[in-house]
């Protein structure tokens, strides 16, 4: 087989000799296999590997110890490695800054010099001024793994609260400090994790959604229950909080609490999947109101933009599966009693703001970002100046303000902060980050390709502007294609130091994203979650077709629901690739929900093993569930991380110990677990660039990539 030399780097020690093949094959840890068989409507499915799902068992330590101990001396001892990890350093030491966000007097905005491990929180009093540091989250720890997970500034921002997350894990630890002095109050919230607080408008306390407390794990609640609103008054112990709402009547919806502008409702927007949600309201107004429904009927996706008294202005899918925008009267909320302002487009309404009595409704056409402002009775103002093939986010503003501000990226260029003058629809530009390198010599252009059922599916390629089509070219084909969540262009340190390889760089606009609105979304979702592969593997037959590579050439990387779609692409096609990087995947199928509440309510996009047509469904592709002993799969780095609390880990665990017992031939399966991390937020910036560092000297091992030494 080829690529044989790759485990011939491995000490003599860790090798054994297949007679049979005369392969040269890793020596990889002995995985205990138990007899754990479950039956799922008549089927008999075994499950091997299914003590590794105990995070706390021995057995499971010396199984993560175990596969660290081969790949990493491995993977640290490429030839390719100290080039790229120095590369990748240089090239992430660049200033980024955040959106600014103004609370009352104060604007708040996240800065990194370029060489921080995380960005700080500043506030100043104007854009111009010098600001001051309000939080620093790099003297968190000594390892750099305590991060600001998010905050939130009180309205008339003297009062911040901010979210910490240590060790990469989903559960916040809320704080609070005074923003004149920067001094820190005594209020601490536990329990939560995923939610933004929602301050009252006097800024007397914050509603909140929690978990219930777990009596074994002080430290965090219990995401296994279901978790309910409260109010925490600021300057009282947080077991003294106030319970303001619960749902009574479902067991898996999640209610999250916002208050109107004007302080006068409090939104309870209820989560169950997403492609529907509910949203009731509490009158603050009244000491004991009663709830109120305003969307009841779980036939849509309805979120809340604005409030004008009575008037609430809502985005929703609902007969519209591109977007529209409507106004609903609280006192009449019935759907005859609505009231259009933005009719759906031909292009996805992928979010809108209210700001400053206008719309700025944030459109994607064919992957692009366009912003149109229409002002209160929808009438079309003008579109906002934006040119390029990259994407937009953000229209941050003070809702009574007339400033707003949002980003501007692409893969070749680092963002920029643009500030939008909502009297005159003007633009300014108000940071710009620079980055080391000269990106000249490549180009991002737009192609459109068939899927297996006809579909056309987009895809960006960003490549060398000199680039020959011989078929020849290392290309990186990367995708998601889920959970209505558009794959839209980005700079990344990590994509320039992969040109600077001679790579060609492939992002694929898959089905069950939401490039194309709900319709597209729901095409990739359950049983028809297979057209998500089918379009990932179309988008690599042609870039072969093309000329651009081949399957010698080609590896395939996805992150969370991409760990997935790279799991399940490798086992259908394992010819068409030459190496596989899923990270933090999705990787058990049919046992996926049994982790928390909040993995189960991913359903929506999966569906469940427990239905009959959506099990079969699960069972045809489910990673750990249909590789093939004997086979030969292609080089695959799993990556996963020990805290990582919304993908269990024990997904790649299972994944990479069946391939690893699976294998047919030479090429290596390697597991790399990061010991002090979790899904990937809040990850520090060494730890980033020692990751990625790993994945592509790994590819260039195995796609025979030669790149410089590395200078002193």
């Amino acid at each position: 087989m080829h690529h044989r030399y790759f485990a011939s780097l491995i000490s003599a020690s860790l090798m054994v000799i297949d007679n049979t093949s005369a392969a040269v094959k890793l020596n990889y840890p002995t995985t205990f296999r138990g007899q754990v068989v479950d039956i799922y409507h008549g089927v008999a499915i075994p499950d091997p590997y299914r003590a590794l799902e105990d995070a706390n068992a021995a057995a499971t330590h010396e199984f993560v110890r175990a596969q660290n101990a081969l790949s990493r001396p491995l993977l640290e001892t490429l030839a390719q490695r100290p080039w790229i990890h120095q590369k990748l350093t240089k090239l992430s030491n660049y200033e980024r800054f955040g959106l600014p966000v103004k609370h009352g007097a104060y604007y708040f905005f996240l800065n990194n010099n370029g060489t921080q491990n995380h960005s700080v929180l500043y506030v100043s009093e104007t854009l111009a001024a010098q600001p001051r540091v309000l939080f620093d989250p790099n003297k968190g720890s000594s390892d750099q793994t305590v991060a600001l997970s998010r905050f939130s500034p009180s309205p008339d921002g003297h009062t911040l609260a901010y979210a910490l997350s240590d060790g990469g894990t989903d559960w916040d630890i809320w704080k609070f400090k005074r923003v004149d002095d920067g001094g820190e109050l005594k209020d601490e919230l536990r329990f939560t994790k995923f939610w933004e607080v929602a301050w009252a408008r006097d800024g007397s306390g914050v509603y909140y959604s929690r978990y219930a407390v777990r009596s074994d794990i002080v430290q965090h609640g219990d995401d296994g229950a279901q978790p309910a609103v409260y109010f925490h008054t600021l300057g009282q112990p947080q077991s003294q909080d106030r319970l303001v709402y619960q749902v009574s009547n479902h067991a898996m919806r999640i209610p999250e609490a916002a208050v109107s502008e004007d302080g006068q409702y409090l939104f309870i927007s209820l989560f169950d999947g997403y492609q529907a949600n509910g949203l009731e309201l509490l009158d603050l107004r009244k000491a004991h109101a009663k709830r109120q429904v305003i969307f009841g009927a779980w036939d849509a996706q309805y979120k809340i933009i604005g409030s004008d008294g009575e008037t609430l202005y809502v985005k929703t899918t609902q007969n519209a599966s591109r977007g529209r925008v409507i106004a609903v009267d609280v006192r009449r909320p019935e759907p005859e009693n609505w009231r259009e302002i933005i009719p759906e487009q031909k292009m996805a309404l992928l979010d809108t703001q209210y700001i400053g009595g206008r719309f700025i409704a944030h459109y994607m056409s064919d992957v692009r970002s366009i912003a149109k402002i229409f002002d209160i009775d929808g009438k079309f103002v003008g579109d906002v100046p934006v040119n390029g093939l990259g994407s937009i986010s953000g229209f941050s503003g003070d809702v009574t303000g007339k400033e707003v501000f949002f980003s501007y990226t692409d893969y070749l260029s680092p963002g920029k902060i643009i500030r939008l003058d909502l009297a005159n629809n003007t633009v300014r530009v108000v940071h710009e980050s620079k980055i080391s390198a000269d990106t000249s010599p490549y180009v991002t252009h737009q192609v459109f390709y068939s899927s297996k059922d006809g579909t056309r599916v987009p895809m960006f390629l960003t490549q060398r502007r000199d680039l020959i089509k011989n078929g020849k070219n290392p290309t990186l084909l990367y995708g998601y294609g889920g959970f209505n969540v558009s794959a839209i262009a980005a700079f990344k340190p990590s994509i320039l130091v992969w040109l600077e390889m001679g790579g060609v760089f492939a992002e694929a606009n898959l089905r069950g994203g939401g490039e194309y609105g709900e319709a597209w979304h729901e095409a990739g979702t359950k049983i028809h979650k297979q057209n998500v592969f089918d379009d990932f593997i179309a988008a690599a037959e042609y870039l072969i077709r093309q000329g651009y590579t081949n399957p010698r050439k080609l590896a395939i990387s996805g992150r969370s629901n991409g760990g997935l779609l790279v799991g399940a692409s490798l086992l259908q096609r394992p010819e068409l690739f030459a190496a596989a990087l899923p990270a933090v995947g999705v990787m058990d199928m049919l046992r996926y929900h049994t982790a928390s509440s909040n993995a189960r309510q991913w359903s929506s996009d999966f569906g469940l093993s427990e239905d009959p047509d959506e099990f079969l469904a699960l069972r045809a592709y489910s990673p750990v569930h249909n590789i093939k002993p004997g086979a030969c799969y292609p080089a695959t780095l799993v990556t996963t991380a020990e805290g990582d609390d919304r993908v269990m880990p024990w997904h790649s665990y299972k994944f990479a110990a069946s391939l690893q017992h699976a294998q047919g031939c030479d090429l290596p399966i390697l597991l790399r677990v990061e010991t002090r991390a979790g899904h990937g937020a809040g990850k520090p910036l060494w730890m980033q660039i020692d990751d990625f560092a790993d994945q592509w000297a790994f590819l260039a091992q195995i796609l025979e990539i030669s790149v410089p030494a590395a200078t002193p």
